[in-house]
């Protein structure tokens, strides 16, 4: 079956795509050090890694922070000190979608995770 080329048969396949599916696209862009490191563009964002973020509003773009949270199910990240303050006045994390962040340090905690980024970049050459 062909990609639709409709924004909204876009989306709806998205948002109804299943967890193994929606896990793959809370990805983002590696920094070029990572990149010539790892010989792959982009990983997967996992809560540890340290992020840079690219496109956003003036007060957060360009802020280098730890990555508290990750929502799978909406593909956004909340970043550590990225806040948005509610109606009442309480301040609440604010959710920053991943195509919109730089991996500059990646969490090397997970055993799997590394051995399937060492992996790849075997693969290619």
């Amino acid at each position: 079956m062909a990609a639709s080329s409709k924004a909204r048969v876009q989306r709806k396949r998205q948002a109804n795509a299943p967890a193994h599916v929606k896990r793959k696209m809370v990805s983002s862009h590696l920094s070029d050090a990572l990149r010539e490191k790892y010989g792959v563009r982009t990983a997967r964002v996992c809560k540890g890694d340290t992020v840079v973020i690219l496109r956003g509003n003036e007060d957060i773009r360009g802020t280098e922070a730890k990555v508290l949270d990750v929502f799978t199910d909406t593909g956004r990240v909340s970043i550590e000190g990225i806040t948005i303050n509610q109606a009442d006045g309480t301040a609440t994390v604010r959710p920053i979608h991943a195509s919109n962040l730089v991996i500059v340090k990646i969490n090397d905690e997970d055993p799997w995770r590394m051995d399937a980024l060492e992996n790849k970049k075997e693969a290619k050459q």
